[in-house]
């Protein structure tokens, strides 16, 4: 493929994934609120995010007082960046990567710890209360959810020996990662609802602060606000299903075809976890993230470390 043809393959993959995961989002919704189904329920799942990003478009921005404006209405924007940028360092077939980076892993790991930096400065910069406590709260769960990530991301790249995301995808062509190493992928999926604020690890944007850091956002802001969420989680599901799931690997069909479907079906089970997994109080969910998850991350690095021995 030439860098074009992935350029391409790339914007379309983030904006399809994040129409697939809106739909998802209206489809699961609805059964899990029990609401009676339409007589096309699908054909209203497709529609109702156009018709919601339409409304966005036409909507009044609003303001505050006394906001920091730039980066009030950079943030967003910066968010959207970062899904891309993680994005274009996963493989779509061998020859097929946008940034083929030596050190890829390590420019993933940047994307998310700047995700926190980009999500404190929008609720920081609106001056507004809640929207700064959603901030805080979401740094202090953020930082944790981030440590887990890369030592996960570190036993995934050890049968490669190589911290570039082609080189871990072509050292599963005789396992895949998610058998080598069982605990990887579930916890790499809580970074998933954690850099997309999503279900039970959305605490920055929560409707217990009201919306927290997009509670004073409208219009254009906040559809690309939404925008970056959704485009966020599909480009976390593209990198996990290329360190843990083989990415672009499998029989018959096309590299670039096993990836999307790979991602496709991790985009599924994220959006139903999301809907169905109650969220935790903060400190509780601090408790569980350093008191239990962190220790079971040290151990799938172990797991990895005897396996490469």
């Amino acid at each position: 493929m030439t860098a074009l043809a992935t350029f391409i393959g790339v914007l379309a993959l983030l904006g399809l994934g994040a129409w697939w995961v809106a739909i998802l989002d209206e489809l699961v919704a609805d059964r899990v609120a029990r609401r009676p189904l339409g007589a096309s329920p699908l054909g209203g799942a497709v529609v109702r995010p156009l018709q919601r990003a339409a409304a966005r478009l036409v909507q009044q921005a609003n303001t505050t007082e006394a906001p920091d404006t730039l980066n009030w209405r950079l943030a967003p924007a910066l968010y959207l960046a970062l899904a891309g940028a993680g994005l274009a360092v996963v493989p779509f077939a061998p020859d097929a990567v946008l940034f083929d980076l030596e050190v890829g892993i390590v420019l993933w790991g940047a994307v998310e710890s700047l995700t926190v930096v980009v999500v404190f400065l929008h609720g920081w910069s609106a001056n507004s209360e809640l929207a700064l406590i959603g901030a805080y709260r979401y740094v202090a769960i953020g930082l944790p959810a981030m440590l887990l990530s890369m030592f996960v991301l570190i036993a995934a790249a050890l049968p490669a020996e190589s911290l570039s995301v082609p080189a871990v995808v072509e050292a599963q062509r005789g396992l895949w990662n998610v058998v080598r190493q069982p605990l990887g992928l579930p916890l790499f999926l809580l970074l998933g609802l954690s850099v997309s604020l999503r279900g039970p690890l959305n605490y920055a944007d929560a409707g217990d602060l009201a919306g927290g850091t997009r509670l004073e956002v409208s219009g254009v802001s906040r559809l690309v606000w939404a925008s970056a969420r959704l485009t966020m989680l599909v480009a976390f599901a593209a990198m996990a299903s290329s360190a843990f799931l083989g990415g672009y690997l499998g029989p018959w069909l096309p590299g670039p075809v096993w990836l999307v479907l790979k991602t496709a079906a991790l985009l599924a089970l994220l959006v139903v976890l999301s809907h169905v997994v109650a969220r935790l109080s903060p400190s509780r969910m601090l408790t569980l993230l350093w008191l239990v998850l962190m220790p079971l991350a040290f151990v799938d690095l172990l797991i990895a470390g005897l396996g490469l021995l």
